[in-house]
């Protein structure tokens, strides 16, 4: 009975994700609480290793910053890191129940991709009657489904997405039929969300999924974008096209030129320690180039727009390679588990696949935007890797059951 209580709270912390993240950290802080009640140990999978290098860097390079308490907002966010063991320690032991969390994520997903098809079609038909530029307008006022802003919203989308097409490729287990025909909505809600870093994020995201299922139809998916392109609305394609040619400053390509080279500059100034967590917006204007004109591109300056370059700049290089070294060990670990199973079908086939799509997701569209300084990708993001080292756990012990079941037979 408590393991069951666990286990759907967990699931509907998790969940709420894509709903509200007050109830859904409210939920996360109740699981933990649960899973102490329970006796059960707060267990972290092996990137627990560069994991507490992050924190502890992030920690120092907010202590030797100009305002160590205006970054606390960053020592705060540790807590959404909880995620990992719980999620981790709860489908380790029923990972048979996985199937549940998806369904969870779909459904929410869905529902938030669903609202924001209304607000698309509300938000066209008020520029309409009001007779204003729906390109302009649209621009700084796009669809965001449940959550706050439009960026975290298709991004929160594409994992989703992600996880549904690896379920769809990989797995043994077929899901209600409503679940797959939710990807639809799903990807007619990150197309009509007009955030260009997850348009980009989503070809490779996908191109690695259809790779590993079935290579020959990696023909097809330039026949399936240039679908895409033709069908979908002429604002639609006017975005597409403005990653090459842009409407002046609403498309904001030439701000995020100006935040790329002040971040270069912060960086070299403080290679070590960066010049602190929440430091970026206060400190910007000190470190623009010199031939930057004035007044800047009109755009937000607040943060970089690269997870690459803010975390370098925040936290100093080492901060960086603390978070790209837990990447890494994620994805070579999943890695050598896909390589255990082979071919096979399995639930833990799919979601290690998944893992690395999602992945790939993140680290492409954080090129071009501060992806993981959303609370609610960076939630996301965290949920995925620890179910991932549960499927990890999964492969490791098949072996070891099968050698025991066998002793058993030999002695029967």
């Amino acid at each position: 009975m408590r393991e069951s209580v666990l286990l759907w709270v967990a699931i509907a912390a998790a969940a709420f994700i894509h709903i509200s993240i007050a109830v859904s950290q409210t939920l996360l802080g109740l699981g933990i609480v649960l899973t102490l009640l329970i006796r059960h140990k707060l267990e972290f999978p092996r990137i627990w290793i560069p994991l507490a290098a992050f924190f502890l860097w992030t920690a120092l390079a907010d202590v030797l910053s100009p305002d160590p308490w205006g970054g606390r907002a960053q020592i705060r966010k540790f807590f959404v890191f909880l995620f990992i063991p719980l999620l981790y320690g709860v489908f380790s032991r029923q990972f048979e129940k996985l199937v549940y969390l998806i369904g969870a994520w779909t459904a929410a997903a869905t529902a938030s991709g669903a609202w924001s098809l209304v607000q698309f079609v509300t938000k066209y038909e008020e520029a309409k009657h009001t007779g204003e530029n729906f390109y302009v307008t649209y621009t700084g006022h796009r669809i965001t489904g449940f959550e706050s802003h439009w960026m975290t919203f298709s991004a929160l989308q594409l994992s989703v997405l992600s996880l549904l097409l690896a379920q769809w490729f990989f797995s043994s287990r077929r899901m209600p039929r409503w679940m797959y025909a939710s990807m639809f909505v799903l990807a007619a809600a990150i197309l009509l969300g007009w955030t260009r870093s997850v348009w980009l994020a989503t070809i490779p995201a996908v191109l690695y999924l259809i790779w590993f299922w079935r290579p020959k139809m990696m023909l097809a998916v330039p026949v399936a974008a240039l679908a895409a392109f033709v069908i979908a609305p002429a604002g639609t394609r006017d975005r597409m096209t403005s990653l090459v040619s842009p409407h002046g400053d609403t498309d904001s390509n030439r701000h995020r030129i100006v935040t790329f080279e002040t971040g270069v500059l912060m960086v070299k100034a403080h290679p070590w320690f960066g010049i602190g967590p929440e430091q970026i917006r206060r400190q910007f204007d000190s470190y623009v180039p010199a031939d930057v004109s004035r007044p800047l591109p009109v755009g937000y300056y607040g943060h970089l727009h690269n997870i690459y370059l803010q975390y370098a700049a925040e936290r100093g290089i080492p901060g960086l390679l603390c978070i790209l070294w837990l990447i890494a060990m994620t994805v070579v670990d999943c890695a050598r588990s896909i390589r255990k199973i082979g071919d096979t079908p399995s639930q833990q086939l799919f979601i290690l696949h998944g893992t690395i799509a999602v992945i790939i997701g993140i680290l492409v569209g954080g090129i071009f935007e501060y992806n993981l300084g959303d609370s609610e990708v960076l939630m996301m993001f965290v949920s995925v890797i620890a179910v991932a080292y549960a499927a990890v756990r999964a492969v490791e012990c098949a072996p070891q059951e099968s050698r025991s079941t066998a002793g058993l037979v030999g002695r029967g």
